[in-house]
């Protein structure tokens, strides 16, 4: 396999998984914390869309669609994500099937599949987060360039270095919704604040969050009190965080996204990534794009924009999520509240990213002529720099933005220049007071 084919593996791997009836994870009782004696703030990783393992095990209720997706049933658990087999065509159809969620309007909720229980490995800690498969290192790298890069500063995990892994598939909802397995996970991950900050001299943890990590990240600040917030987080540190969604995220909902890798048809996965409740979170924020058009059909002879996306939905023959998005996504993207924690994002630019779709007589079914405009390849610029626009005007909140022209939206993990301005800023805030 060429280089250029295994990047764009990994970059596939982040994609598909944008995505029960039981959902277990391994919280509190897997962190091992070791008392340390050291100057430094405590960091907690939170991963992207996909940037962590997650195990699956099939029980007697699961009723696979095909004999290939029978082979693992009753076998206890096994890795979910990432199997390469996803990549041969039969193995796609069980992968799909059984990451995908559904939602029940009579709970107002999101499960997984019947039959399928998952459950995410090694909370705690950054071990499930450095390659999503461990067999595959070379190409499955996500998070060791970045930590190997905290370990030099004196970062140790499960000392004063841990990591906060989720299932990616699942998001949050607006309040008065609930969301099961979303709000579990902002309560381990409160709870692992406060005990890495306990296990450290009470020194206050740093964030340290990729892409959709950092959505999770700012609603667990605003969801807590201003003391809990000041006492036990020092510092929010984002990486290609979107604010505000992405254009990119339509050719999800429409076709499917396998960006560019051709061993996988995107209309195979395309099901399974329309009923990922995070991936709903991830379209185009109305207050951020406005009514400029993102979208072109000319078979339908329509123009939608990010005040269209039910309309999009519909028209997609996505019907299901359409209650959803109104009514548990709208709301909780409409305002990012300033947390009162001091905020740097640091932010690909000057990387051509999807700007307009325009699908032509062949309908959704089929990948648009892309019209591309500024951002780091997968979130446009408006979305990434969200919070200067909304922040304005604050006179308390402290942010700062750190451009980085050329960086790619999963490169930010491995480029030798955001790396170096990573750990300067981590370095900064184990100084001074920031």
């Amino acid at each position: 396999m060429k280089p250029s084919t295994l990047i764009s593996l990994l970059i596939l791997m982040a994609c598909l998984s944008s995505l029960s009836t039981c959902m277990s994870m391994k919280t509190n009782s897997a962190i091992t914390i070791t008392n340390q004696n050291s100057d430094l703030h405590p960091i907690i990783i939170i991963p992207g869309s996909g940037g962590n393992q997650l195990e699956a095990r099939l029980t007697s209720d699961y009723k696979p669609s095909g004999l290939f997706c029978r082979l693992q049933k009753g076998s206890g658990w096994f890795r979910l994500w990432f199997d390469p087999t996803v990549l041969v065509s039969t193995f796609t159809k069980c992968f799909a099937e059984r990451m995908m969620l559904y939602y029940k309007s009579d709970i107002d909720d999101y499960r997984n599949a019947p039959g399928v229980e998952t459950q995410v490995p090694d909370f705690g800690s950054v071990k499930s987060m450095l390659y999503l498969n461990p067999h595959l290192k070379q190409i499955t790298d996500y998070m060791g360039s970045l930590v190997s890069s905290l370990e030099k500063l004196g970062y140790k995990d499960n000392a004063n270095l841990f990591g906060a892994p989720y299932d990616f598939r699942y998001g949050l909802a607006a309040e008065g919704h609930p969301s099961k397995v979303g709000t579990q996970y902002l309560q381990d991950l409160k709870y692992l604040i406060e005990s890495s900050s306990a296990s450290n001299n009470g020194k206050p943890v740093i964030l340290l969050s990729h892409s959709l990590g950092g959505l999770f990240a700012m609603q667990l600040l605003n969801r807590n009190s201003k003391s809990w917030r000041q006492k036990f987080v020092k510092h929010l540190v984002t990486l290609s965080t979107p604010w505000a969604g992405t254009v990119q995220q339509m050719i999800t909902f429409a076709s499917g996204n396998t960006l560019g890798v051709p061993l996988v048809n995107p209309l195979l996965v395309r099901a399974e990534q329309r009923s990922s409740e995070s991936n709903l979170w991830l379209l185009p924020n109305p207050n951020s794009y406005g009514s400029r058009p993102l979208l072109i059909s000319t078979k339908n002879n329509k123009t939608y924009s990010a005040f269209h996306m039910p309309e999009f939905l519909e028209d997609i023959g996505f019907k299901e999520g359409i209650e959803p998005y109104k009514a548990r996504i709208l709301p909780l993207v409409e305002k990012l509240d300033e947390p009162g924690v001091s905020v740097t994002c640091l932010v690909g630019t000057d990387v051509e990213t999807p700007y307009r779709l325009v699908y032509g007589p062949s309908g959704f079914d089929v990948e648009p002529d892309v019209i591309y405009g500024d951002g780091d390849g997968t979130v446009n610029l408006n979305s990434l720099l969200r919070l200067e626009s909304d922040w304005l005007d604050s006179k308390d909140q402290v942010l700062d933005v750190i451009r980085l022209p050329g960086v790619s939206h999963t490169d930010i993990l491995k480029d030798n220049i955001a790396l170096s301005e990573m750990i300067k800023v981590i370095t900064k805030i184990n100084t001074y007071s920031m």
